[in-house]
């Protein structure tokens, strides 16, 4: 056996707490007031305990697990109570967690969804400009909006994109030795300060940033980056098609073709579902639906040949 278990139930919370706590460097969060989801999961109490300790004024929803409700109608995958609550109560803000509690969504004053990549954009600027974002990368993947792009270049922050899944960031920024990395679905890895997916860690960061900056997140989050009209289409396939994108060359270039800088498509294998997805950004919604229609039509008759 290598290695050996301490096993120190009654100090564990408080020691990850304290961790936690850590990465703002002592400064309160007084001022912030918060609607909080804890998607009746395993951030329900460790969540708020958290926040109003480091002074944030908070309005608590789906805290309360039965073992059935977790992610039911709250958290990260459903916002619209959120939403709604946030402007109910002239909060500043609104934070979600998933069940799990490694990724979080947020909301800004006037209820519009501020996702993982406008987070990440937002953490990536305000690292650069404290000299703490190693090798001034941040590690995306391939999934993330064409608009995050955009913002990072006019920001001057270089971007690594991998495949799509939280363990390929991590790969890459252990490999890099970078400091941020992320998902849009809201999984960010501070890897100065976690080794994983952490959504409190992530609230705290956001929060502290918003603080520091006396800016609204929705104003802030406009300024990082603008997100292009995204279409993702799931084409369900019989078998196995690993090199669809090789196979629908003509289609892809044409369609790559068309929408010159200004939009993106990206099709490829699901990992985990027999289907292939299709993704087109531009900057016109209705532009970005009819070329994945094309294509999702194309992956059809590919599948049925």
């Amino acid at each position: 056996m290598v290695g050996r278990v301490i096993q120190d139930d009654a100090q564990a919370g408080e020691a990850y707490l304290d961790s936690v706590a850590a990465a703002i460097e002592g400064r309160t969060l007084q001022g912030l007031k918060v609607v909080l989801d804890c998607a009746n999961g395993s951030n329900f109490e460790f969540g708020p305990l958290l926040l109003e300790r480091l002074g944030v004024e908070l309005c608590v929803l789906a805290n309360s697990p039965d073992g059935l409700n977790i992610n039911h109608e709250c958290g990260s995958t459903s916002i619209a109570a959120l939403s709604e609550r946030v402007v109910a109560e002239g909060a500043d803000l609104g934070i979600a967690f998933d069940g799990d509690a490694d990724r979080l969504l947020a909301v800004d004053h006037t209820g519009e969804e501020v996702d993982g990549d406008h987070i990440i954009a937002l953490c990536a600027i305000d690292l650069a400009a404290r000299s703490r974002l190693a090798h001034n990368t941040v590690v995306v993947t391939v999934m993330s909006n064409l608009g995050f792009l955009q913002g990072m270049q006019r920001a001057g922050i270089s971007v690594l994109q991998t495949a799509v899944g939280d363990r390929n960031v991590l790969q890459a920024l252990a490999a890099g030795e970078f400091s941020l990395g992320g998902e849009q679905s809201g999984h960010i890895i501070f890897a100065d300060h976690s080794t994983t997916g952490d959504g409190l860690l992530g609230a705290v960061v956001l929060l502290d940033l918003l603080r520091r900056s006396g800016r609204p997140l929705a104003e802030l989050a406009q300024a990082a980056m603008t997100r292009l009209p995204q279409v993702l289409l799931n084409v369900p396939v019989s078998r196995p098609m690993p090199e669809i994108a090789s196979l629908l060359n003509q289609e892809l270039s044409a369609a790559t073709a068309e929408l010159g800088e200004t939009g993106r498509v990206l099709l490829r294998p699901s990992g985990t579902e027999a289907v292939v997805r299709v993704m087109v950004e531009a900057e016109q919604s209705e532009v970005a639906q009819r070329i994945a229609e094309q294509l999702a039509l194309a992956v059809e008759m590919l599948a049925r040949s």
